[in-house]
């Protein structure tokens, strides 16, 4: 057993299990890892012998709950305990309770994290086998296109709970929000905000009893994951909101006062995206990137102006070649300011408020 992965704390955060707990637990002690933190994350006195049973390996620690608390918590407490109480450890790497995780991939992707000590290591399988239950072949296909254009984070697993993660990244791990299933996508979320690298190495795919084990609700643990996916869109959604109510008044209010006017979609336009603008910023900077320099502010209005003058200047085009009135100048806007929308979020997320 190499020096380095003896150096190794496996995490396994647990939640009523069954009897591949143990069979999870004894083949790591097997493979040779001689430190395991196991978390009952408040699984009730009929599991105690369960776990009572995994903690007599030696090598096992046991830290436990007093109620469920979620996957999310259960990782922090066992990140909290070796940032305090374990200052060798060179990393940690993050095993499910289920058996689905293969020591000989555990393993693999512990001596990935030797060769890249600067990377968190993502398990990464393959969800063409056809073995793979369809939710979890449908949820990941859902939350890896979600990730990509949202995102802009290409990964292939999005719902992978083996992840080697450095020591040196541990407090920045502590300090993800979420408690629950969530937490593991704001992980993914948050590396690619904070700039840490990632590799995926491929792994098993592993699917007992058609996954039955798995404490993951479809419906309700989808809608944690997507809380803060559904942040980014809500702030440019009321915003537009706020552009197209203003801009339909000042439209119809300058068609009154100068039937016909050249500057009409212009002038409607500049005052209903300035209003928009200021609000969009603000949620922005502070509800859904969380961030933004001294300079975000001048980078946000350059973008708003380039934005500004492709609005006007399509709707103006599209206007003149299908002629319409103020609501149908208004809707031809809403399409055209969507087609936007995917240019500039892109915009945003990768130059205006990227962190730093």
């Amino acid at each position: 057993m190499n020096e380095f992965i003896r150096k190794i704390t496996v995490i396994i955060p647990s939640y009523q299990p069954d009897g591949k707990l143990l069979e999870v637990v004894k083949g790591l002690v097997e493979k040779g890892f001689e430190d395991i933190i196991l978390v009952d994350d408040g699984s009730g006195e009929s599991y105690a012998p369960i776990f009572g049973e995994a903690a007599l390996f030696k090598e096992v620690t046991l830290l436990t709950h007093p109620e469920n608390r979620g996957k999310g918590c259960a990782l922090k407490t066992a990140f909290d305990c070796c940032i305090k109480e374990r200052p060798n450890c060179s990393g940690v790497v993050t095993v499910d309770g289920d058996n689905q995780h293969h020591v000989d991939d555990i393993y693999a992707c512990c001596e990935k994290m030797k060769e890249k000590p600067d990377h968190v290591i993502l398990g990464a399988r393959d969800f063409s086998a056809k073995e793979v239950p369809f939710r979890s072949r449908f949820g990941n296909v859902l939350t890896k296109g979600v990730f990509r254009f949202v995102c802009g984070i290409k990964i292939t697993d999005t719902q992978t709970g083996l992840r080697a993660i450095p020591a040196r990244f541990l407090p920045v791990m502590m300090e993800i929000e979420g408690s629950r299933y969530e937490y593991e996508t704001n992980m993914l979320l948050e590396l690619k905000a904070r700039g840490i690298p990632f590799e995926e190495v491929t792994i098993r795919t592993i699917y007992l009893d058609e996954n039955d084990s798995s404490h993951f609700n479809p419906l309700r643990d989808s809608i944690r994951i997507y809380e803060t996916i559904f942040a980014f869109a809500a702030s440019s959604f009321a915003s537009s909101l706020i552009d197209l109510v203003l801009f339909y008044l000042c439209i119809s209010f300058l068609a009154r006062m100068i039937p016909e006017g050249a500057w009409n979609i212009a002038i409607a336009t500049a005052a209903a995206r300035v209003c928009s603008s200021l609000f969009n910023y603000n949620m922005n900077r502070q509800k859904v990137f969380r961030s933004g320099g001294r300079n975000s502010i001048v980078k946000y209005y350059i973008l708003c102006v380039l934005q500004f003058a492709a609005s006007a200047g399509l709707v103006s085009l599209v206007s003149c070649l299908f002629p319409a009135g103020s609501l149908g100048k208004t809707l031809i806007k809403a399409v055209i300011d969507v087609l936007l929308f995917l240019l500039s979020y892109q915009i945003q997320r990768e130059w205006v408020f990227r962190k730093e």
